[in-house]
């Protein structure tokens, strides 16, 4: 009988149980819930909701591969997610008849100006350390939305590129009902966004378990003893680069996709970064699950802490203070950002998972003195 290493055994066990583990179980129940949104909530608004959790929980995930699991800080991110976004708003928009092969069209321009981008970030910032990559990306991001902003006869400057998808996803396109929902260009559009979603993010789940998601995570935590044992960082950190940016871009293409609408604010923004920079810190660095409770808690405040002031008018509709006091959102919303922070240092996956931990640590821990 062959000998297994503790390696191939918990490999095996992970193999055996992967159907039957809570975190799958969970995962199976929440595609489920995105499955039904659409028949349990009429409201175009939760269902723009939704989508927009969808969307930018995979364009937060693919910027989780590079800053929680490569250690590498992007200023630019954006930059990826905006290629993406004008890519299907140009070729769409400057098509006299778009059909079906102007998305794909769109799709590979996206991934080819993505990919050569960041091979061209890659090559001229990791060369040098400190924080020069954060710098470069940032520069080249902030050059970009200038671009769209100045160059008009392509991008349409700030009054943005509006365009109809072709086929079932333009907005125009109906279907008889089905079981009493009515079946349109954005319920197909909101399905077909949920199936790219759940595909790029189960990828992404696969690229972090495997050996260079692994190599990658020796490489953030010491960089030095990984190179020692024969790592080329560089590589692995150029293929991460380089399969973040596509993704984020990919999920760029989604975005226009929902809104059949692009400007320089909404894709290329530097508040666009923050926001997903939020989202990562209260999610998780490092847990690409994270991305689901970052994107949701960002885009749910977003959504309906601005209601606030609908409210104080109906409750206290003679009270000019409740009014002033309700129209601060963005103050509160600050304080729901410090008391995350404050109550889940590592984000919400990340604290979850220390908690996890410690309590099988002191169950082995009682079990060794039993």
């Amino acid at each position: 009988m062959t000998n297994i290493s503790p390696v191939q055994q918990e490999r095996l066990l992970e193999q055996r149980t992967r159907y039957t583990r809570p975190s799958f179980i969970i995962q199976v129940i929440l595609v489920a819930v995105l499955l039904i949104v659409p028949w349990t909530f009429s409201s175009f608004r939760v269902l723009d909701l939704v989508a927009k959790i969808m969307i930018f929980t995979v364009f937060v995930a693919s910027y989780d591969l590079l800053l929680g699991y490569s250690g590498l800080l992007s200023l630019g991110h954006s930059l990826f997610f905006g290629i993406g976004a004008y890519s299907l708003a140009l070729v769409i928009y400057h098509s006299k008849n778009p059909g079906w092969p102007h998305i794909l069209i769109a799709v590979v321009v996206a991934l080819v100006l993505s990919i050569t981008m960041a091979l061209v970030i890659a090559f001229f910032s990791l060369r040098v350390k400190a924080i020069f990559f954060a710098m470069m990306t940032l520069a080249l991001s902030e050059f970009a939305f200038i671009l769209a902003v100045q160059w008009y006869d392509l991008t349409k400057a700030e009054d943005g590129v509006s365009f109809k998808l072709p086929g079932i996803f333009n907005v125009d396109w109906s279907a008889p009902k089905l079981w009493g929902l009515e079946v349109n260009g954005r319920l197909m559009t909101y399905y077909f966004i949920l199936v790219v979603s759940v595909v790029l993010f189960i990828l992404m789940l696969r690229f972090v378990r495997s050996p260079v998601g692994q190599a990658l995570k020796a490489i953030r935590d010491n960089e030095p003893r990984a190179t020692a044992l024969g790592y080329k960082t560089f590589r692995y950190q150029v293929f991460a680069i380089v399969f973040g940016s596509a993704i984020a871009s990919l999920s760029g293409i989604l975005f226009a996709l929902w809104l059949s609408y692009v400007n320089p604010e909404s894709v290329l923004s530097t508040a666009l970064m923050l926001n997903v920079l939020l989202m990562v810190i209260i999610g998780g660095l490092g847990t690409l699950y994270g991305s689901i409770f970052g994107a949701s808690f960002i885009k749910i405040a977003e959504t309906w802490l601005p209601d606030l002031q609908k409210v104080a008018k109906s409750l206290l509709p003679n009270v000019d203070m409740a009014t002033r006091l309700a129209e601060r959102w963005i103050l509160y919303f600050g304080i729901l950002f410090i008391l995350v922070v404050f109550f889940f240092p590592k984000g919400f996956v990340g604290t979850a998972r220390e908690i996890i931990n410690r309590r099988k640590t002191a169950k082995r821990k009682e079990a060794g003195r039993v």
